[in-house]
């Protein structure tokens, strides 16, 4: 197993931690809300094998601190814009994991000529009520050991770090000024772009995936049958294999 280089990055007064693996092309893995970068070790090496991969910790996620106390997205995709300027790299390609993926819904629509390809996976143009409803159920009370137990793995500034994480996402249920993407403003997205959806999602119809897939102008779609919101992780293989076939490594 390789060992990743560890780099902080500082914008502002956050501390952004991102672990880069291998030399090549840079390929950008962002990992999802309430994750961190390390979920993707679940993927396996293969997945980037060939790549300079680039695997932040987004702001108020695993080492990387967060003292806006908000989580925006819009602002996030800028937090890794001003990551990757540090780090020198104009284009690249990339995967996003459900938040991720809105990250760089953010990033692909801010800066479309800096993403060349990009496989999203249960991200999504705008949260429907049905993600609103779980979202306003993530009270800190009632969240159960052995979700406290997972979060401490991932989350190592503590508990406060963890309630915050939380009541974020619980935010997200009355906000709608961030994931507001209409299909015109899809539209300016210039990158590859394959959409990966389970259509048993239970935050995410796949309708918004075909909603998706019809206003990215280069677009590709991959509909899990009988998989969830974590679709491309429990079809671990199968989601490796086409995602590096998509961004051209076989």
């Amino acid at each position: 197993m390789s060992v990743p280089i560890r780099k902080t990055h500082l914008r502002g007064d956050i501390e952004i931690h991102v672990d880069i693996h291998g030399e090549g092309e840079p390929l950008v893995l962002l990992h999802g809300f309430l994750g961190c970068g390390r979920d993707f070790r679940h993927l396996g090496e293969t997945l980037h094998e060939g790549f300079r991969a680039i695997v932040p910790d987004l702001p108020g996620h695993g080492l990387s601190g967060n003292p806006r106390g908000t989580f925006v997205f819009r602002e996030v995709a800028r937090d890794m814009y001003a990551l990757l300027d540090e780090l020198g790299i104009d284009r690249f390609r990339a995967i996003g994991v459900s938040g991720g993926g809105n990250v760089l819904l953010h990033m692909a629509t801010e800066q479309p000529s800096r993403v060349e390809a990009m496989v999203i996976a249960a991200a999504t143009p705008y949260f429907p009520e049905q993600a609103r409803a779980i979202m306003r159920q993530y009270t800190v009370e009632s969240r159960s050991e052995e979700e406290w137990r997972e979060m401490r793995e991932r989350h190592v500034r503590g508990d406060e770090q963890i309630v915050a994480l939380w009541e974020q996402a619980r935010a997200f249920a009355d906000r709608y000024d961030d994931l507001n993407f209409t299909p015109p403003y899809l539209a300016t997205i210039t990158a590859r772009t394959l959409i990966v959806y389970g259509d048993r999602d239970p935050f995410y119809p796949v309708e918004l995936a075909l909603e998706m897939y019809r206003a990215i102008p280069d677009a590709r779609l991959w509909v899990v049958p009988g998989r969830g919101h974590g679709a491309a992780f429990e079809e671990r293989e199968a989601f490796v294999r086409v995602a590096r076939s998509f961004l051209g490594k076989q």
